[in-house]
């Protein structure tokens, strides 16, 4: 099932089951979706979704951090529920291991061999790690692996 599909299902259920808030961030996410898609003229592919699912997880994280700075914690717990929900859709996460066995293969595959290389590292390696590790994690990942 595509991930557009998966969401309208979702907000279906939803509906039925009487989970507003929930119901209110899928509409949220359906919402942004439908823009990309009337923007582009056609339907979205999975990989496109999954832009949009990495924005508004990234816009909820941003939003989380400010909140909890300036000692709202009522709008921090909405932004970590919105930020559970959205997570919901988006593929499992790499751990730590995972993400530094990629960059050494990525490193080793475009011939990086100091800091200098950096952009090619993180240009060849992003893509393969697409809604699975946010870039603040792959960066600090190749500098640190990258001597």
């Amino acid at each position: 099932m595509k991930l557009s599909e998966r969401l309208n299902e979702d907000m279906k259920a939803l509906m039925k089951s009487g989970d507003k808030f929930a119901l209110s961030v899928v509409r949220m996410v359906r919402s942004a979706v439908k823009n990309a898609e009337i923007d582009a003229r056609r339907d979205l592919t999975d990989d496109e979704v999954m832009d949009i699912l990495t924005r508004e997880t990234k816009q909820r994280r941003d939003a989380l951090q400010e909140f909890e700075k300036a000692g709202r914690e009522d709008l921090a717990e909405q932004a970590k529920a919105e930020l559970e929900i959205i997570q919901r859709y988006m593929p499992q996460p790499l751990t730590d291991e995972e993400l530094d066995q990629l960059v050494q293969e990525t490193i080793s595959a475009v011939g990086a061999t100091s800091k200098a290389d950096m952009g090619k590292v993180m240009s060849a390696l992003m893509p393969k790690v697409k809604g699975r590790a946010d870039g603040k994690q792959v960066n600090a990942a190749v500098q640190r692996l990258l001597v």
